[in-house]
């Protein structure tokens, strides 16, 4: 008999709360890994390509898609707000509250008969905009000036102080400070407005309010400028006097060559301001602090335009020999840069030991800074009679104008010290390092009498090659601008320093040269205004590309290092001449609309402007706490005479401006 079977297991039932599902997904996961490892490289590859391709696509995609968004949500809360209007819930503004009689209480007993239907509207609630629906403006250009947007701590900061000085002066009597985001301007008292007709509502009662309004006083541009300068001069002086450059963010001051280039860059914007108080306290510096015995190395360039031409402009203006005392020996320091075997001067001098070299980096000097510095040279030979000066720079003058290299008349940035002759020839620009040399040629032959037959012919060669080999137009908007040529390629960038063109175009066309200079002076300066104008904090940066198509559909793009603003003024000094020969009312409002810009977004409450690192965010412009002396010495100055109605204040058939703003005047015809 056998013994029963035994069995090796047990069986187990579990019921259903004890039991799990089966997956397979950790081996479906080794599945596709091993599927992958079967496919070749190159089908790898692709893979991983396409993956790649798909998302750039997207990342680029993405602020074309967040501008319709923000787009669909702005014209969605622009409509919530007209519908409220439309339901008669708007605020009524300050300018239309009827003003009571003098020592009327304003409660509904004590008011006036006359004044009551005025009041017995209906009683709709007024609904201020809330705070957090002001948006930021999302369009691009400046901000209008009546809605506050967003500001800076600092401008906040002036405002408050504007405030106290309305309060300070006696709340509503004689005068009150209105702040443009930190200009305060004096603003006569007088603009109260008429009580408004009764019975009427939506745009017919306030077509009839406006009609029986008292004129309101514009703003006074030319104060607004002084005040300006005034505001920039605070700053100076109080962080930085006898400093060549402010810091206005960090109440500090920076160096350059240690001789108060600011200072003597506004000597003569001080004088043509009629800001008498504040040229006294700076002449003073010059005559008891100034001196050119120092162990410095100086730019030629530089000292000449700044130091030399606001010294010789300010003697000019103002009779004063002491400024032309102290343009002599910085004008003879500057003689060494010329002992070079070409005859083309070294880049750099030390005034103080009388020696000179090239940048450490190089032996070439740029075009522009060799052939920028005759204006002011010329003249001092003239008022000293001494030939030495004007002998040194027209020696290079004669060799730029013979010298191989040239491309229909412009000229490559870069020439040898030692050689004499053009180097890295492939390059052609209006822009950093050849801009001036343009300038000057015109400018020479204005200073000399219009006698200098050759620079006439060099520039007007010049403008021919810009026309035929640099000028371009963008796709969108057909702006015209001025490229550069690098090894026969146009690359379509133009530095915000091209802007003086049109200026200079104007003033050849005002001396004779052919009128088709001034249509193109006039296509160039829509360009220079656009250049603000499309940007979101209303100022210009640094470098612009022009869009060749219409991709984006935007005009102007700008790279991220090309941000900046320096507070420049060739814009301004463009405006400026266009004015004067135009009379078109349009420039000095372009004029204005930069001005305001400065001061919304570089002005420093505690004194000084400063130059800002990003034109495109109007929330943060990230300032980078650094006042260039030109601000004071061109800026101010051009916008002061762009705002100005009297023409004789500085004639430009009496006198010509150098580079830096200082007007020399034209010599006397000897014939």
């Amino acid at each position: 008999m056998y013994s029963p079977q035994r069995k090796d297991f047990v069986s187990l039932t579990l019921g259903e709360q004890h039991s799990r599902r089966y997956t397979n997904a950790k081996h479906r996961r080794q599945s596709c890994w091993r599927k992958w490892k079967q496919l070749s490289r190159l089908q790898r590859s692709l893979i991983l390509f396409l993956l790649a391709f798909l998302f750039i696509c997207g990342v680029l995609s993405y602020p074309s898609l967040t501008e319709q968004w923000r787009g669909l949500s702005d014209r969605s809360l622009k409509e919530d707000w007209v519908e409220t209007d439309n339901r008669g819930l708007r605020p009524i503004p300050p300018v239309f509250i009827p003003k009571l009689p003098p020592g009327v209480v304003p409660g509904v007993q004590d008011i006036p008969p006359e004044v009551m239907p005025e009041i017995q509207r209906p009683s709709i609630p007024l609904l201020p905009k809330p705070p957090a629906m002001r948006k930021p403006p999302s369009k691009r250009g400046p901000p209008a000036l009546q809605k506050r947007g967003n500001v800076s701590d600092w401008q906040l900061k002036d405002e408050e102080e504007a405030t106290v000085k309305r309060d300070e002066d006696g709340g509503n009597e004689a005068k009150t400070v209105i702040s443009w985001r930190g200009a305060m301007i004096e603003a006569e008292q007088g603009t109260e407005l008429q009580s408004t007709a009764h019975g009427k509502e939506g745009t017919e009662a306030d077509a009839e309010d406006a009609s029986n309004l008292k004129p309101v006083k514009a703003v006074d541009r030319v104060e607004a400028v002084r005040e300006a300068f005034r505001h920039a001069w605070k700053g100076y002086k109080a962080f930085a006097w006898g400093h060549d450059e402010l810091k206005p963010v960090s109440k500090t001051h920076g160096e350059w060559f240690g001789l108060g280039l600011t200072l003597i860059d506004a000597l003569d914007t001080m004088w043509i301001l009629g800001l008498k108080d504040e040229f006294a306290e700076a002449r003073k510096w010059v005559e008891t602090e100034l001196s050119f015995s120092k162990n410095v190395d100086v730019n030629l360039f530089e000292s000449t335009i700044r130091i030399l031409g606001g010294l010789l402009s300010t003697y000019h203006l103002t009779g004063d020999t002491l400024f032309l005392d102290k343009a002599k020996d910085i004008g003879s320091r500057l003689m060494p840069a010329f002992k070079t075997p070409s005859k083309i001067p070294y880049s750099d001098v030390n005034i103080g030991e009388g020696t000179a070299h090239p940048p450490r980096w190089t032996t070439d000097s740029t075009v522009a800074e060799v052939t920028s510095i005759q204006l002011e040279f010329r003249e001092l030979s003239r008022l000293t009679k001494d030939p030495q000066y004007q002998n040194a720079v027209e020696e290079v003058t004669r060799q730029v104008h013979r010298l191989e290299g040239k491309r229909d008349g412009l000229v490559p940035m870069f020439i040898n010290t030692n050689s004499g002759k053009f180097t890295r020839r492939g390059a052609f620009t209006l822009g950093a390092r050849a801009d001036s040399y343009y300038e000057y040629l015109l400018k020479q032959w204005l200073q000399s009498g219009k006698k200098e037959t050759e620079l006439l012919e060099d520039y007007l060669q010049a403008i021919e090659g810009v026309r035929k080999n640099l000028l371009r137009q963008t796709s969108p908007s057909k702006l015209t601008f001025v490229g550069e040529l690098s090894n026969g390629r146009l690359n379509p960038k133009m530095d915000h320093l091209v802007c003086f063109l049109p200026g200079t175009l104007a003033l050849g066309v005002h001396n004779g040269l052919p009128a088709d200079h001034m249509e193109l002076a006039l296509q160039l300066m829509e360009t220079c205004h656009q250049m603000y104008a499309q940007m979101e904090t209303g100022l210009s940066p640094e470098i612009a590309h022009f869009n060749l198509q219409s991709n984006n559909g935007r005009d102007i793009d700008v790279k991220p290092a090309d941000r900046h603003n320096l507070l420049r003024p060739e814009t301004v000094e463009s405006l400026f001449y266009m004015y004067r020969f135009t009379k078109d009312s349009k420039y000095r409002d372009w004029g204005w609309d930069i001005m305001q810009s400065f001061n919304k977004y570089t002005r420093v409450p505690s004194g000084g402007y400063t130059s800002i690192g990003n034109v495109r965010d109007p929330l943060n412009p990230a300032p980078r706490d650094k006042m260039e002396s030109f601000f004071l010495g061109e800026t101010l100055k051009y916008l002061f005479l762009l705002f100005s109605d009297v023409n004789e204040l500085i004639s430009l058939d009496k006198y010509v401006f150098n580079t830096e703003a200082h007007p020399l005047p034209i010599w006397p015809s000897t014939s």
